[in-house]
């Protein structure tokens, strides 16, 4: 399982976790599933952490944006690939509660961001066991043809 992604593209994941660090950024992004072997990252859009209360350890996406996440998808001819948060001040490692809630088939992409820097970042997917996975990550240019 490989998850290819461009610089711009991760460079977006960053700058929201850093910019919302030290809480738990979180959003989706988009592109094109080959065959669930590897997928190729196009876009990726930043959403706002609906969590109520404390956001420096926990991430919440309102039900509306995953719809509009969704509609975004088809409208656009795109696969909604996953979901990516930060860990402020943790590695980039899913919690017992990200493995609770993840959903089969979605990538999980994970900024750990110390001292508010992006240090490091691992992608996730859930198995047939419900237990995660590790993905590579790659930053590749897509082609234009």
């Amino acid at each position: 399982m490989k998850l290819e992604i461009t610089h711009k593209e991760l460079q977006k994941m960053h700058q929201h976790a850093e910019a919302d660090y030290p809480n738990e950024c979180c959003g989706f992004f988009y592109g094109q599933d080959q065959e669930g072997e590897i997928r190729q990252v196009q876009f990726v859009q930043q959403v706002d952490n609906a969590k109520e209360g404390d956001q420096s350890r926990r991430f919440q996406i309102d039900p509306n944006d995953y719809r509009k996440a969704e509609k975004y998808a088809i409208d656009h001819d795109l696969d909604l690939l996953g979901v990516y948060h930060s860990h402020p001040d943790h590695p980039a490692e899913p919690s017992e509660h990200d493995r609770k809630v993840a959903m089969p088939w979605f990538s999980y992409v994970i900024v750990s961001v110390q001292n508010g820097k992006a240090a490091a970042t691992r992608s996730w997917r859930l198995n047939d066991e419900r237990q995660f996975d590790e993905e590579t990550i790659s930053e590749k240019e897509l082609s234009t043809s």
